[in-house]
């Protein structure tokens, strides 16, 4: 079992920063697929990010490539999501998700946050 738990999001104008993060409580086995999700206001859940265990492998959503970076630290279970150049559609729930198999956008994952709030203002 693992437990997922966000930090990091809060309320920035267009064009800030933010960096959140996810500790993974539990089997490193569990984790082989960690990635980010967000749901916007009125909108379905989307992947954004996901990143392997070997670290080499990463996917993005055409929305957020060249300004997000999802990265991992194995050694501490913990996954991140560099966000720059913030607009108001990245606002929403951002959730942390993982799975010991290497699902693309973790999607379908086995284990999930409780998800942390971004807003970003015009």
């Amino acid at each position: 079992q693992v437990q997922l738990v966000e930090s990091g999001g809060g309320s920035v104008q267009t064009g800030g920063s933010l960096r959140l993060s996810c500790a993974a409580f539990g089997d490193s086995w569990s984790t082989d697929c960690m990635g980010w999700f967000r749901q916007a206001p009125g909108k379905e859940r989307e992947g954004v990010a996901s990143i392997y265990s070997g670290g080499g492998t990463t996917l993005y959503a055409d929305s957020v490539k060249g300004r997000f970076t999802i990265s991992r630290d194995n050694a501490k279970n913990t996954l991140y999501l560099q966000m720059n150049s913030l607009k108001p559609e990245d606002t929403g729930m951002y959730y942390c998700a993982a799975d010991p198999r290497p699902l693309p956008y973790c999607s379908g994952a086995r284990y999930w946050g409780q998800g942390t709030q971004v807003t970003v203002s015009a």
